[in-house]
């Protein structure tokens, strides 16, 4: 599973930019998608990589992003008990199930955007408009999108 986080907003942005955005569900800042690793959201991914930042999610930090910011129909929160009446025992389970394939966000009511807060202390040195391998916050991040993901929680 890939996590895509937007960082930066849509004022001058070109409309094809907006497009991906659109179809990606990031209407506004600090907003995560999770997407499946397919060659369609690499295309996206790649159109919009200097707005947002992306990385592959581990199963602890999606346990914890479920628990904290996970949203059912309603604006309702993720609660255990309605896990229990999909089956599922824990967040970390659960976790488990979304990175395998074997299940979807959808297949238990969970909206596909988590809104998230301003990460704690801030975004890198070199702010955001720089790509992450010079000390900014946007691009690829590989596993280390996972610490930015808890700041953010």
């Amino acid at each position: 599973m890939i996590a895509i986080v937007r960082v930066r907003g849509s004022i001058g942005t070109r409309w094809d930019i907006k497009k991906a955005f659109r179809l990606l569900r990031l209407k506004t800042c600090n907003q995560l998608s999770l997407l499946p690793e397919s060659k369609q959201a690499f295309g996206m991914i790649r159109k919009v990589q200097d707005y947002a930042t992306f990385g592959k999610i581990s199963e602890k930090t999606l346990a914890r992003l479920l628990e904290k910011r996970a949203r059912l129909a309603g604006n309702k929160r993720l609660s255990l008990e309605a896990l229990k009446e999909k089956k599922t025992a824990s967040f970390e389970e659960l976790a488990k199930k979304i990175i395998e394939g074997k299940s979807a966000l959808k297949d238990f009511g969970i909206k596909p955007v988590f809104r998230l807060s301003p990460p704690k202390k801030g975004f890198e040195r070199q702010g955001i408009k720089k790509p992450f391998k010079l000390g900014g916050a946007l691009g690829d991040r590989g596993e280390k999108i996972n610490e930015l993901i808890e700041r953010m929680v």
